[in-house]
């Protein structure tokens, strides 16, 4: 599970932790263990690493309000949460699908900054309101202090940070394209990296692993939103296979084994279809051995033909990344285009998918 463990449900929402998280979690532990231990010398024995572990596990306490502050904006609006992550670097909460307009994407992006500042200002009123001392004074202090940090930094400018998203949002609200808006602020999360592992050469070892995750993250999600601009753009006739597997009912055995398959072997499987191209059933290579060779010229397909379910079907004029969605989804190879009146169009493929932007990506250098 890409070394995830899974710990349970919040709020029906599946929440796992990286092992990564671990390891953050002794280096807070002993870090700030280790600091409450020289600022507060009375405390003896175990006590101060103690509070060093509580201060941790409540430092990703905050990271997951954060995230959750995300989450319950877009199950507002209809998205499921797939699940929850703690991580090296905080947490991800991982969506079903994006916001359907700007506004909405602006605020799934905010809705986590907004609960770290808030979680800010409590801290600070409860360190400051009720006269806190000695070590609980302390961990309050750092807890307020965290939530801040943690609000300031996603609010960078750059994908993946919510700042980035906050950007996308902005710039899909000018252009009107969500996947520019993903490639602008990825480019800008980018720069960001780079300056990041530029001063962390210097001997800020966060700097640069701060860097090179931005860097990695932000480039995969240009890289996704570039292939998905392409995809928006296309429909699932498009990529129709133009030899897809489609024989009239009429043919003969012999007909369809000397034109179809007889040194092609490409298809296994064909849809029969009528004089309107609606689908009547289903042939396959296989089935032409339960008839004698001498009978194929007098046998037609329909009548070795087989039901066939089509309920797994994609308009032709379907947006070719909702083809692709559901293939994926699914895990399909292919999938059959319908028109509204039943008659089948042909098989869109995964290979002619790649194959059609590949085709678009040399047409049109960029």
């Amino acid at each position: 599970m890409n070394g995830n463990i899974r710990v349970g449900n919040l709020f029906g929402i599946p929440f796992f932790v990286n092992l990564s998280w671990f390891l953050v979690l002794g280096l807070v532990t002993f870090s700030y263990g280790g600091g409450l231990a020289a600022q507060f010398p009375a405390m003896g024995g175990a006590m101060p690493w103690l509070l060093g572990f509580v201060a941790a596990l409540l430092l990703f306490a905050s990271v997951l309000a954060h995230e959750l502050g995300h989450s319950f904006v877009a199950m507002q609006q209809g998205i499921e949460v797939k699940s929850i992550t703690l991580f090296l670097f905080g947490g991800l909460a991982s969506l079903e699908r994006e916001s359907k307009t700007p506004a909405e994407a602006f605020w799934v992006a905010i809705a986590g900054p907004a609960v770290s500042f808030l979680l800010f200002g409590l801290f600070t009123a409860i360190g400051t309101g009720i006269g806190l001392t000695g070590p609980v004074a302390a961990i309050v202090g750092l807890l307020a202090s965290i939530n801040l940090v943690l609000a300031a930094f996603n609010l960078i400018p750059g994908l993946p940070l919510d700042g980035g998203n906050i950007l996308k949002a902005a710039v899909w609200k000018f252009t009107g394209n969500p996947y520019k808006g993903v490639v602008f602020a990825s480019r800008v999360g980018q720069i960001i990296g780079w300056i990041a592992i530029a001063t962390g050469v210097f001997g800020n070892f966060w700097n640069l692993l701060i860097g090179f995750f931005l860097l990695q993250n932000a480039g995969r999600s240009a890289q996704f939103a570039t292939v998905q601009d392409k995809l928006a753009g296309l429909t699932a006739e498009d990529a129709v296979n133009p030899n897809s597997p489609i024989v009239p009912a009429e043919l003969t055995l012999r007909e369809l084994a000397n034109e179809y398959i007889i040194g092609k072997a490409t298809w296994r499987k064909f849809f029969v279809t009528d004089t309107e191209g609606q689908v009547l059933g289903a042939i396959s290579v296989d089935d032409l051995k339960a008839i004698p060779t001498d009978q194929w010229p007098q046998t037609q397909v329909k009548d070795l033909m087989k039901p066939v379910e089509l309920a797994t079907a994609v308009k032709p004029e379907q947006s070719l990344l909702e083809v692709v969605t559901l293939l994926e989804t699914k895990q399909l190879t292919e999938l059959p285009v319908i028109r509204e009146n039943g008659a089948i169009v042909g098989l869109v493929e995964k290979a002619a998918i790649i194959s059609l932007l590949e085709k678009r990506a040399q047409a049109n250098p960029a």
